[in-house]
């Protein structure tokens, strides 16, 4: 039997500080199911993992934002972790990045802090989300409908809370990559914040 997701790309996007679980365990899922899933950093080398506060793995950089491109991909990932997401949300290129998945109607998968770069790429109002506790007033005060629920689906936008949620996280990303592009948001609007 075929794997779920052969010749599918997913583009990870991290920086130094992500949560390792976060970004491991959802590589791993998507490599069992048959596809390919690419770290996309700030700079090349290795960025470092952490387990909460703790240094964790570090890996390899597949790809320099300034080398990749959204096309090449058909979905985005965005660990959280406190450092990571906070400082990609001050990156222009991150945030444009993510945008174009969202434009793109491609999937877009984000755990724990990691909605905090979509909130700073303006891509959350009206949609229904969740995050880790500390980032939800973060989410409604930009707009979004806010849930408390392990996983979040609303147009090919998937987020879910903390790694305790990796399992359904995982599953729902599998399938998520299986249905491909989504139909436009109802208030979808071209993303051109820069």
């Amino acid at each position: 039997m075929a794997n779920k997701i052969e010749g599918k790309r997913l583009a990870i996007l991290a920086a130094d500080g992500f949560e390792e679980s976060e970004l491991f365990s959802p590589k791993e899922a998507v490599e069992a199911e048959g596809g390919t899933a690419e770290v996309i950093s700030l700079r090349p080398g290795e960025i470092q993992g952490f387990r909460h506060m703790e240094k964790g793995r570090s890996i390899a950089v597949d790809r320099t934002l300034a080398e990749a491109k959204a096309d090449d991909y058909d979905a985005i990932l965005i660990p959280g972790g406190v450092f990571s997401p906070d400082r990609l949300r001050t990156e222009k290129d991150a945030l444009r990045f993510a945008g174009a998945f969202m434009t793109g109607r491609k999937p877009v998968f984000a755990i724990c802090h990691g909605p905090q770069v979509l909130i700073s790429a303006g891509l959350v109002d009206g949609r229904q989300m969740t995050a880790v506790e500390a980032v939800r007033l973060d989410l409604r005060n930009a707009g979004a409908e806010v849930r408390d629920e392990s996983v979040v689906v609303d147009h090919g936008l998937v987020t879910s809370r903390t790694p305790e949620d990796l399992p359904q996280f995982n599953a729902k990303i599998v399938e998520e990559i299986c249905e491909g592009e989504h139909d436009r948001h109802p208030r979808h609007r071209e993303w051109a914040l820069f």
